[in-house]
């Protein structure tokens, strides 16, 4: 299990567009929990449905006409939002 926060920051005016429609997306793919709040999004899964899950919901977001910066912070154990990680 893996956890991958991201954070996407589109560098437009109409910035809330772009972000609800990458949540959806990452919403779509099977096999990963999927957590937002106001600062990021989680995603909670085995490694390769993260990371497929991932790819799949940044692309058109890259391939797309509104510059921007994507944030993304993976970590090597499953978490649940808002719980605090064991070290």
């Amino acid at each position: 299990m893996v956890s991958a926060e991201l954070s996407l920051y589109p560098l437009t005016p109409d910035y809330e567009t772009p972000i609800i429609e990458f949540i959806h997306r990452l919403r779509a793919q099977p096999s990963v929990t999927v957590a937002t709040n106001g600062l990021s999004t989680q995603l909670t899964g085995d490694y390769r449905a993260v990371m497929r899950a991932v790819t799949i919901a940044m692309e058109p977001t890259l391939m797309g006409e509104v510059t921007c910066s994507f944030v993304i912070k993976v970590l090597n154990v499953g978490i649940k939002p808002g719980a605090e990680v064991k070290v």
